[in-house]
């Protein structure tokens, strides 16, 4: 074996040790084919979620290792959950995660387009076209994408009174969705959601304001929006009044206990007599903390810690409800919604402090026992909750994914109100103007530019294909029609209403929305035509030689 593959060492007791690289089982490849393996993998990724795209796009189901099925046509949540091992294709899943974290929508489509560019950069890199010259021309040709965006966008006007287009854009979100049957329903509880909390002045939406919650049971029609907050507690104590009107709440962080060393420590009783005295200074600090918040006005308690059984009889006794185990983001946003102030220490505790609510509820579901908890009427009005219903897990969760996702499209709008068409019309109005581009380019970017308008057509060719129809009829026929027509708003009509324009078919996506898709995909595929060398590194091999030169072989960390 070579010198310099093997390092001489010796232990903590003098004894020596050669480590020896294992060169042979090191995998290395370079230049294009190391590219290659790296497009193979994004694309074996990418043709996964493809037919997920569009109205008609089929649901994947999920089983974790631990059983534990989802069933969904969301792109984030898909690549989220498979357990893929390739590192060019868990930039996929980041990719995709990105544009979700940014925009809220267009997961899906984000991974299609970042899978056809790669496969039109393979057709490049056969042709000999250097990788940096590719993405140089892709670069290009995503500018001029954008341009043609802005160019073709429309402004939608709204306003609290007028949520017509507001409405259109969250159906378009949801028609994917496993929520179409209820699509009207469920856009108008997006938009009256995202408006309730919107600073239509700053074009601002504060999303901690906006909870959504689930509970199985019922059907899809059964879910509504709460003005106010619900969590999924119930009163301390069964004959506590199940709803207090007019509430004044005391929100604590502290627990209803005796006050006791945070360190370790040990109390020692040796007589009756101790104990009666330790029992009795319990019930005295109870009282005492019962007292300082009856004192204050308040006539509900919030408690994030638990109560033993003698807290919560003394506080039903002096007729003071208590919930108690409530979650630290629950106490915030009840505190938000009420406008109270979340208290750590009873001695802390002012009429001031406390929150204000028109009405608290228990509300009862069906024939079974379980209870939740609705704060309504509150000193703040924009806070709300959507709380959905579902006949069974699956659909409750995939009920509030498509939800995130419409109140995202319909955020889109509240912050920057231009929007494309949908149905794959922006995106072959772009290809077209790119490949106009791409004729006008000296260089040798325009075969670039050339296969970036040509991706762009996946898009519109997944959505036919997902829609049954024949897909490169119908785009070349939707194409040729945009051209003849000058009518950039002209996609694929997936849902068969024998209408290829899209503004009539209320398709609108927002612009932001369109244009991250288009930024995030192509700085993706820059990034995988950059890597010009992969080696995928294996364990040392540790030879462990003692005096009488008996070999032991072993294994170590790198």
């Amino acid at each position: 074996m070579a010198q310099q593959e093997a390092v001489y060492a010796t232990d903590e007791y003098g004894r020596p040790f050669i480590i020896l690289r294992e060169q042979g089982k090191k995998t290395r490849t370079h230049g294009v084919e190391a590219i290659k393996s790296h497009i193979l993998a994004a694309r074996t990724v990418a043709n996964i979620i493809r037919t997920s795209l569009g109205p008609r796009g089929l649901d994947k189901i999920l089983i974790s290792p631990d059983g534990e099925i989802t069933v969904t046509n969301d792109g984030a949540t898909i690549l989220g959950q498979m357990e893929v091992e390739h590192q060019i294709a868990k930039l996929l899943v980041q990719l995709s995660k990105s544009q979700d974290d940014e925009i809220g929508d267009g997961t899906t489509g984000v991974v299609v387009l970042a899978g056809a560019l790669l496969e039109q950069s393979e057709d490049l890199l056969d042709r000999g076209i250097h990788p940096i010259r590719i993405a140089d021309g892709f670069d290009r040709a995503c500018l001029v994408a954008c341009e043609k965006l802005d160019s073709i966008s429309d402004r939608v006007e709204f306003s609290p009174e007028n949520k017509e287009n507001l409405l259109k854009t969250a159906m378009t979100s949801l028609g994917s969705k496993i929520v179409s049957k209820e699509l009207q329903q469920f856009a108008q509880i997006a938009v009256d959601a995202v408006l309730t909390v919107a600073d239509l002045e700053r074009r601002d939406v504060p999303f901690d304001l906006i909870k959504v919650d689930g509970k199985v049971g019922g059907s899809l029609a059964d879910t509504t929006l709460i003005k106010g907050v619900l969590i999924d507690k119930d009163m301390s104590h069964p004959q506590m009044p199940s709803c207090v009107r007019d509430a004044r709440l005391a929100i604590l962080t502290c627990p209803f206990e005796p006050p006791r060393p945070k360190t370790k420590h040990k109390l020692e009783i040796t007589s009756v007599e101790e104990f009666k005295h330790l029992r009795e200074y319990e019930k005295e600090k109870f009282e005492d903390m019962i007292k300082m918040v009856k004192d204050t006005g308040a006539n509900l308690v919030i408690c994030q810690w638990g109560f033993d059984d003698e807290a919560n009889h003394l506080l039903m006794q002096n007729e003071l409800p208590a919930v108690r185990w409530v979650g630290g983001p629950e106490i915030e946003l009840i505190a938000i919604a009420t406008q109270g102030r979340i208290v750590p220490r009873f001695e802390d505790l002012t009429a001031k402090k406390l929150g204000k609510a028109g009405i608290v509820r228990e509300v009862t579901f069906g024939t079974t026992r379980d209870k939740m908890l609705v704060i309504e009427e509150c000193a703040n009005s924009r806070a709300v909750t959507i709380f959905v219903r579902g006949s069974n897990k699956m659909i409750v969760d995939e009920a509030k994914r498509a939800l995130h996702d419409a109140i995202c499209a319909v955020r889109n709008l509240v912050v920057d109100n231009r929007v494309v068409y949908g149905g794959g019309a922006a995106d072959i109005s772009c290809s077209i103007a790119v490949s106009k581009a791409a004729d006008e380019i000296p260089s040798i970017e325009q075969y670039a530019m050339r296969s970036f308008a040509a991706a762009l057509d996946a898009i519109p060719l997944a959505l036919a294909e997902n829609s049954g129809l024949s897909p490169i009829e119908t785009l070349t026929e939707v194409k040729s029609r945009q051209v003849t027509e000058q009518n950039s708003r002209l996609g694929i009509d997936c849902s068969g209403k024998g209408e290829n324009d899209m503004k009539k078919q209320f398709v609108y996506d927002p612009l932001i929305s369109k244009r991250q898709q288009y930024l995030l995909a192509t700085q993706l595929v820059r990034a995988v035509l950059k890597i010009g060398k992969y080696i995928a590194s294996l364990p040392y091999e540790m030879l462990i030689v003692p005096p009488d030169d008996v070999i032991v072989s072993g294994e170590a960390d790198e």
